[in-house]
């Protein structure tokens, strides 16, 4: 509990910390720094993982995907062998960040051709080498009007591999 509140604390003193509007030149900075990061994946250059801090963290869409930078460099490397890895090309992405520029957060809706359309957040770390992701969260958007449908096939899902 005294985690949490730690974190609900941090969290929403960066929020306060947060300008009104973003640095219009940061945020173009930001948004090519992510574009390049999605395109690598695109193109399965391992610069996709240079992006990503040491102790960066990658939240998948499946609730085991959860992993260090490098843990996920291993488990993508499959992916990477072929000539594209994944695409993800933002729709809309919004760019918050600290007052001193040092900490940047980002939302974004993504249009994928494999998982439908999906939202995620990130968090870069500003560096004097540059831009490095530290924290990434990937999600699947599910509208709310089917919502009960996809909680079903999860919930049959769950119970059949419970099972086995």
């Amino acid at each position: 509990m005294k985690r949490f509140l730690t974190a609900c604390f941090l969290f929403l003193s960066l929020v306060g910390a947060a300008r009104a509007e973003t640095d219009p030149v940061l945020a173009r900075q930001v948004n090519a720094f992510v574009d390049a990061w999605h395109d690598d994946a695109a193109n399965a250059r391992m610069a996709y993982f240079d992006k990503m801090a040491k102790d960066g963290v990658y939240i998948g869409t499946d609730r085991t995907e959860l992993w260090k930078r490098d843990e996920f460099k291993a488990w993508a490397k499959k992916y990477f062998d072929r000539k594209s890895a994944w695409s993800f090309k933002a729709t809309r992405r919004n760019v918050y960040a600290s007052a001193d520029k040092s900490l940047i957060w980002f939302d974004e809706l993504l249009d994928t051709p494999n998982m439908g359309p999906c939202m995620a957040s990130g968090v870069i770390r500003k560096t004097k080498d540059g831009f490095e992701i530290v924290h990434y969260q990937l999600s699947m958007a599910v509208p709310n009007d089917v919502n009960d449908k996809v909680h079903k096939l999860i919930a049959d899902h769950e119970a059949a591999a419970a099972k086995k």
